[in-house]
C-alpha cells in the first residue's frame, strides 16, 4: 500500500473496507523517512499548550507527504487537546499550508470556527524556528477519590438525568429521571431540572460539601462551551442561561466547590476507580465516538477528547462525517454509523428508514444467530479500533483501554475487542500489551453520578 509515495506495510486491514489507510502505520512509515526536527504546539484555554515533538523529512522532494502529515497531526491534536492557536515549529511552508487549510474560507473552516466558538477567542495559526518551539504546559485536575464528606453527583444525559447523594464514599441515595433535552428550547427546562435533582440529593444529607457533574459536551472552566443536550436552544438563551447553566445550578445549593467534566473523562474516572489504575482512556462506541481519559497521576486533563471528528483513516476517498465535512473521522468507523456504513460490503440490506440505532439493532440481531454478514463488520470495527489505538497512544500514553457503548454489546463487541487485541500484537507489538477490557461488575457499580461526585476537592 502506498499513500502520499509513502509505502505502507500492515498486516490486518478491514475485509469490508479494503481501500482503508490506517494512519498509525502511515505515520510509523513516514517517521523511517524523517529527519529533520518538527513540533506542533496546541494552545487552549489558561495558557496550556500541549506540543507534539516530531520529525519531517522536508527535502523539497517530499512536500505532499510532509502537508498530509502535519495537518492530519494537526486535525488530531484539535479534537484530542483542543485550543484556538496553532504554532507549526521548523517549517514557514508547511506552516502556510495549515493556516490556508484552517482559515475561515480553507478546507478545514469548520474546524476554525468550532474552536473560536469553544474557546471564545480567534482562531490562529503561526509558524516559529524549531529552536522557539513552545514547552508542553498543562494544568491536570486531582482527583482524591476519597469522596470523603456529604457531596452530589450529578450526570446529565440525552434521555434521562441521574444523580447521587454520596456519604463517605457510599451512595445513601440516587435517582434516575427521564427527561427531554435535546428536543426543549427553553433553557429553564434544563435549568430547573438540573436544580431540581441536586436539591432531592441534598435533603438526602445533612449538609453539602461538593458538586461534581458528568454532562455531555465541551465544558471549559465549569462553563459550558458546545453540547448537543442544549441543541435546540436559541443562540441568546445559551448566552443567557446555559454558558454559566451548571456554575448558577450549584449556587442554589451552596457555596461549594463545584467541577464540571465531560462525560467520557467520568466515564473513564469510573473505570480507573472499579479497576484501581490510572493511566485509563475509556471510549464510548455508541451513537458517536466519546472518550475520556485519567492519565497517570490519576487526574483528568481537562482536553477535548473528541475522538469522534479526530481522523484514522487516510484514504482519499474515506467515509465524510456530515457535520464537519471531513473524511475519515473516528466517528465513522466506530460507532453505530460506522456498522450501517460496513452494511452494503457486507451484503445486509438494512430496514428501510430505520434509525441509525435500529439499524445497530438489526445488525446485532443477526450476530445473536452467528451470521456470517455480521461478524465481517465486526471484525472490520476492531480492525479499524487496533489500528486507531496506535494512532491515540501517541497522545495518549495509557496502559488501560476500557471498552463502552451499544456498538461493544453482545457476541459483536466480543469480536471488535479480540480482532484489534490482534492487530495490536501483529502491527503493533511494541504497544501490543494495552489492556484492552469491558467493564466489569465492578466497574459498572461506581457509576457515573456517583464517579462525578469524586470529581471536587473538598480539602
Amino acid at each position: 500500500m502506498q499513500h502520499h509515495g509513502i509505502d505502507i506495510n500492515v498486516k490486518h486491514i478491514p475485509a469490508l473496507n479494503p481501500g482503508f489507510v490506517p494512519l498509525s502505520a502511515y505515520n510509523r512509515a513516514y517517521a523511517k523517512l524523517a529527519t529533520q526536527p518538527f513540533a506542533i504546539a496546541i494552545e487552549r484555554e489558561n495558557g496550556q499548550v500541549f506540543t507534539l515533538e516530531t520529525k519531517i523529512i522536508g527535502d523539497g522532494k517530499h512536500n505532499d507527504a510532509d502537508n498530509a502529515y502535519a495537518e492530519r497531526m494537526v486535525k488530531l491534536l484539535l479534537w484530542a487537546i483542543g485550543g484556538f492557536r496553532i504554532t507549526v515549529c521548523g517549517s514557514d511552508s508547511i506552516a502556510a499550508h495549515i493556516k490556508e487549510q484552517y482559515s475561515p474560507t480553507g478546507k478545514r473552516a469548520f474546524d476554525n470556527a468550532f474552536m473560536a466558538r469553544v474557546y471564545e477567542r480567534d482562531f490562529e495559526v503561526n509558524s516559529l524556528p524549531y529552536g522557539q518551539r513552545p514547552q508542553t504546559h498543562e494544568v491536570t485536575t486531582a482527583l482524591k477519590r476519597d469522596l470523603s464528606g456529604c457531596r452530589i453527583g450529578f450526570d446529565a444525559g440525552g434521555s434521562d438525568r441521574k444523580v447521587s447523594a454520596v456519604v463517605d464514599g457510599e451512595a445513601i441515595y440516587s435517582e434516575e429521571v427521564v427527561w427531554h433535552p435535546k428536543i426543549t428550547a427553553d433553557p429553564m427546562y434544563h435549568f430547573n431540572g438540573i436544580v431540581d435533582a441536586m436539591k432531592t440529593a441534598a435533603s438526602k444529607m445533612p449538609r453539602v460539601d461538593a458538586i461534581g457533574v458528568s454532562s455531555a459536551g465541551i465544558y471549559v472552566a465549569n462553563r459550558t462551551a458546545v453540547a448537543s443536550l442544549f441543541l435546540k436552544v436559541e443562540p441568546d438563551d445559551f448566552e443567557r442561561v446555559v454558558k454559566d447553566i451548571y456554575i448558577n445550578a450549584a449556587k442554589e445549593i451552596g457555596d461549594v466547590p463545584l467541577v464540571v467534566a465531560n462525560d467520557g473523562d467520568v466515564t473513564a474516572l469510573a473505570g480507573a476507580m472499579g479497576l484501581g489504575e490510572n493511566n485509563v482512556l475509556g471510549i464510548a462506541m455508541g451513537t458517536s465516538l466519546a472518550a475520556g481519559y485519567i492519565d497517570g497521576n490519576g487526574n483528568i486533563t481537562g482536553r477535548l477528547n473528541e475522538l469522534a471528528f479526530a481522523p484514522v483513516d487516510g484514504q482519499d476517498n474515506a467515509f465524510e462525517d456530515e457535520w464537519s465535512g471531513d473524511i475519515g473521522c473516528g466517528v465513522k468507523c466506530m460507532s453505530q454509523d460506522g456498522v450501517a456504513l460496513l452494511c452494503p460490503a457486507a451484503g445486509i440490506e438494512l430496514p428501510a428508514d430505520a434509525t441509525p440505532a435500529e439499524k445497530l439493532t438489526f445488525v446485532q440481531n443477526l450476530m445473536k444467530d452467528d451470521d456470517a454478514r455480521a461478524a465481517a463488520i465486526f471484525d472490520s470495527i476492531g480492525v479499524y479500533l487496533g489500528h486507531a489505538l496506535a494512532l491515540w497512544r501517541t497522545i495518549y500514553p495509557m496502559r488501560h483501554v476500557l471498552l463502552l457503548g451499544r456498538v461493544m454489546s453482545g457476541k459483536g463487541g466480543d469480536i471488535v475487542i479480540e480482532k484489534a487485541r490482534q492487530v495490536l500484537k501483529d502491527d503493533y507489538p511494541e504497544i501490543a500489551d494495552l489492556n484492552l477490557l469491558l467493564p466489569d461488575e465492578k466497574t459498572r457499580r461506581v457509576g457515573q453520578s456517583a464517579a462525578a461526585a469524586a470529581l471536587p476537592s473538598i480539602g
